[in-house]
């Protein structure tokens, strides 16, 4: 049976927020809230945060193990070839990927975009091309030999950056897109990259129900939209848009 992974990457270095998955929601840090509940997905053999080797990046390793996830450090710049590193440590044959901002991160949808990737075989399949979800419930999942073949062909500075563009950009792979049931969705900005989403989801938590009672996106879509304000904090002209 395949073994499959949740290669989640983090670092410590950010722009806008330094620190940023280090920040406290409620009772702990953001990179806890990914790990927790990428760790209930179903069929996931492992979780893995694939950490750049810098010094100050060691307390995000550490934090990450205190999590309970394993911890692969390599290089910040290619993150490319750290996944694939923390691929063939973690003996994965199906890499899923998440990254460390996003704390809304929905186990059920991760497990939806998986089971999409080996119903259809695809090379690559994820939840946002294009994207319909809001931005923060964002996964990919990617078997292994696809993977090592971006890491050993890859040499376009963007595709070793955000590790999927060569493989969904490759004439010869199969992808596939998990849609929402409703488009209009995308325009909720659920990510930490910026100071306003740091105030969002901090006055988000005050509403949010604690454990895997919160987890289902749409106790979040359902808060946002009866407090239009708390969607505000985040959205509109000035706003960091990123997706990779």
């Amino acid at each position: 049976m395949a073994r499959t992974v949740v290669i989640i990457q983090a670092r410590f270095a950010s722009t806008r927020l330094p620190g940023k998955v280090l920040n406290r929601l409620g009772e702990t840090s953001v990179l806890d809230h990914v790990v927790t509940r990428c760790k209930s997905i179903p069929v996931i053999d492992a979780v893995c945060c694939a950490v750049p080797d810098g010094a100050d990046c060691d307390i995000v390793a550490a934090e990450a193990e205190r999590c309970g996830a394993e911890v692969f450090r390599g290089s910040e710049i290619d993150v490319l070839d750290r996944y694939y590193g923390a691929a063939k440590m973690m003996r994965a044959d199906v890499i899923l990927r998440v990254t460390s901002d996003c704390p809304l991160i929905d186990p059920e949808i991760c497990a939806r975009v998986l089971a999409l990737r080996a119903e259809t075989g695809a090379a690559y399949a994820c939840n946002n091309m294009p994207p319909s979800w809001p931005h923060g419930l964002d996964c990919e999942a990617i078997p292994f030999e696809w993977l090592e073949r971006a890491a050993l062909e890859a040499t376009n500075a963007d595709d070793r950056e955000h590790v999927g563009p060569f493989i969904r950009n490759h004439p010869e792979a199969k992808t596939a897109n998990l849609a929402s049931p409703d488009t209009s969705m995308a325009s909720h900005r659920w990510t930490l990259d910026t100071p306003a989403d740091k105030e969002f989801f901090l006055t988000l938590w005050l509403l949010l129900p604690e454990g895997r009672e919160g987890w289902d996106y749409r106790k979040v879509l359902k808060i946002v939209e009866a407090h239009p304000h708390i969607a505000a904090i985040n959205t509109g002209p000035g706003h960091v848009e990123r997706r990779t």
